[in-house]
């Protein structure tokens, strides 16, 4: 089964104005922050540059992400930990992915979010926001090298992981990915290593 993908210059097209502009930078995230411009916990997130509204969550959306942060708890092990709604923060990003495995105890990150060097795993639970996931985020993750990227899809009820990121080039993306059916098991893959696996029944509301 072939995945979609929707390049980002779609979702900016409509919201860049046509004179230039200055994009922020991850420090300038950080300040306005730190002075009160942007309130800690806004829902926003940083995107390339830009400053991007979070999408809204209904009853469904929110069973699936506690169950994907559950899944992924449970099987994880000891070197790793679990967030929910995080930031990341990655050279040009800070984008907050629903769901985040981290190399590492949690009290390691008091004074600073994981770079990508430290995530083995990041998920998006897609509804509203399938497109950008599929799009921009995929992008954003794949430039980044997140070894491993998953969404789960609402939409069509299934899970879409890719692997092999590109790194940074003119069209990130990864290299591999697969689909995952009701019905399926999802393996958990960690720095190379296969962790557990998890069904995608238990995933999806």
């Amino acid at each position: 089964m072939t995945i979609a993908t929707v390049e980002p210059s779609v979702f900016l097209a409509c919201g860049i104005p046509p004179e230039p502009v200055l994009p922020l930078a991850v420090e300038q995230y950080h300040e306005m922050i730190r002075a009160g411009i942007l309130e800690n916990g806004a829902p926003a997130e940083l995107l390339e540059g830009w400053l991007v509204r979070k999408t809204t969550q209904d009853p469904p959306h929110t069973l699936s992400l506690g169950c994907t942060f559950d899944a992924l708890s449970a099987v994880v092990g000891r070197d790793w930990h679990v967030r929910k709604e995080d930031p990341v923060t990655t050279d040009d990003s800070e984008p907050e992915p629903e769901v985040s495995v981290v190399r590492g105890r949690r009290r390691d990150f008091a004074e600073r979010h994981p770079g990508p060097e430290e995530v083995g795993l990041l998920a998006e639970v897609a509804e509203a926001s399938l497109n950008r996931d599929r799009g921009w985020k995929k992008r954003i993750y794949a430039a980044a090298r997140i070894p491993v990227y998953w969404i789960v899809n609402l939409v069509d009820r299934q899970v879409e992981a890719f692997t092999g990121p590109s790194g940074p080039r003119p069209r990130p993306d990864y290299a591999a990915s697969q689909v995952y059916l009701p019905g399926q098991e999802i393996p958990v893959l960690l720095a190379g290593q296969e962790v557990g696996r998890i069904a995608v029944d238990d995933l999806l509301p």
